[in-house]
């Protein structure tokens, strides 16, 4: 996939795979010109979007820091998103 528009984005590559292999709930992709996480959860799913990779995994393990639980995402990131 040919991402252009951001020169961050090779920087962020090892980050964002190690963040995918550690938290098998969450995607990761690039549409145009943003990026989406969805957070699959048990009700459904939650999407995050930001327009730099570097964000939007600034933006997971911030969630991440408030306690959201590796293998799932529950009442902790409905929360957050408040």
């Amino acid at each position: 996939m040919m991402v252009r528009g951001e020169p961050d984005y090779v920087d962020q590559v090892p980050r964002r795979l190690e963040y995918e292999a550690s938290h098998p709930h969450v995607e990761i992709r690039y549409f145009g010109p943003h990026w989406q996480a969805i957070v699959r959860e048990e009700t459904g799913e939650t999407v995050i979007t930001r327009y730099g990779l570097r964000q939007l995994l600034d933006k997971l393990e911030s969630l991440d820091a408030g306690g959201l639980a590796k293998s799932g995402v529950g009442k902790e990131l409905r929360d957050a998103r408040r």
